[in-house]
């Protein structure tokens, strides 16, 4: 639970841009918290479509795009373009589950993109080396990396 709540209080934080940008490209995921954060060349629609289609093209599931900023707007709140897509290929993100049940909190995959206070565009997603350490899972090392490298080819196009 503490951790939804650190990681719902960093989006939060950067979407008021009170965090400092993270650099272009980020090799690794931040030791406490797994978010790895990349800079995108667009806008946040023309991210999550370029997202989506790579899912699409790859014949991954999409669960879901979840518009935050309308959410908001609904809510009274005004928030800058953020959306949460959710994706996953059930055969692979299950084995996670099956390795450990509260692996469910982090399949399916979510990339968050959002546009930060001064119109630059970020993508952030959990690492998943740090997924695998988070939940103690160390009988799944390909499955792992196989899913890495899918979060890689899914979010390569939209890297500045």
């Amino acid at each position: 639970m503490q951790r939804a709540i650190n990681l719902l209080l960093v989006a939060a934080l950067s979407l008021a841009g009170i965090i400092l940008p993270a650099p272009a490209t980020v090799a690794q995921a931040g030791a406490r918290d797994g978010v790895i954060v990349l800079k995108s060349r667009y806008s946040v629609d023309e991210a999550v479509s370029k997202i989506k289609g790579n899912v699409a093209e790859k014949g991954i599931t999409l669960f879901d795009d979840i518009d935050q900023a309308a959410l908001g707007a609904a809510a009274g709140n005004k928030v800058r373009p953020s959306r949460l897509i959710l994706f996953g290929n059930p055969a692979l993100g299950t084995t996670f589950i099956t390795a450990n049940p509260v692996a469910g909190l982090d399949w399916p995959v979510r990339v968050l993109v959002y546009e930060m206070k001064d119109g630059t565009v970020r993508v952030a997603y959990t690492d998943f080396d740090w997924i695998a350490r988070r939940h103690g899972i160390t009988s799944r090392g390909k499955e792992f990396k196989m899913a890495s490298e899918v979060i890689k080819a899914v979010t390569e196009p939209v890297r500045q």
